[in-house]
């Protein structure tokens, strides 16, 4: 009874420690400020299965349900922070120290900028805003609240002369 009651409450400690863990690698990312709630979904097909994808904007294939609306697949929660001429793109459900992702203001082009739809409104914050991009040659999509989209956009636009930046 008492190896029992040891156990229990070694594993309780343990929960505590790895949410006391979350919370303070969250803070130490956001005490440099400049960060905003991003979610990502990286390297998007250009096509997906001819019966399941239809044409977007750009002309590429975007992944879809049967109904004809975006897959909720593939998104991934994340804190982007600003870093200079970069984002650095962090991943919430993670110990990882280091960004997962660095995206170059010179290398992304914005492609178009949509509303969530189907599936994505339950994988995506409410008020978010699906921005499909192009970073070195990779098709990827950021969602990001309305204010977030726009401090994001004026950092792309924000470039220093002669950087080639491309915001639909």
């Amino acid at each position: 009874m008492v190896l029992a009651l040891l156990v229990s409450g070694a594993v309780v400690v343990l929960v505590l420690l790895g949410l006391f863990v979350f919370g303070l690698r969250r803070r130490l990312i956001q005490r440099s400020g400049g960060t905003f709630d991003c979610s990502l979904r990286w390297d998007v097909p250009p096509r997906a299965d001819t019966a399941a994808a239809v044409a977007g904007a750009d002309g590429a294939q975007v992944p879809r349900t049967d109904a004809g609306e975006p897959s909720g697949k593939g998104w991934v929660y994340g804190v982007a922070r600003y870093s200079g001429d970069r984002v650095e793109w962090f991943r919430v459900f993670s110990y990882a120290p280091r960004p997962r992702r660095l995206l170059e203001r010179s290398a992304i082009e914005v492609i178009a900028r949509r509303t969530p739809q189907g599936e994505e409104e339950l994988a995506l914050l409410s008020d978010a805003v699906v921005l499909a991009c192009r970073h070195r040659g990779t098709r990827l999509e950021l969602a990001m609240g309305e204010d977030a989209l726009t401090g994001f956009l004026a950092w792309l636009e924000a470039a220093p002369p002669g950087q080639r930046v491309n915001v639909a």
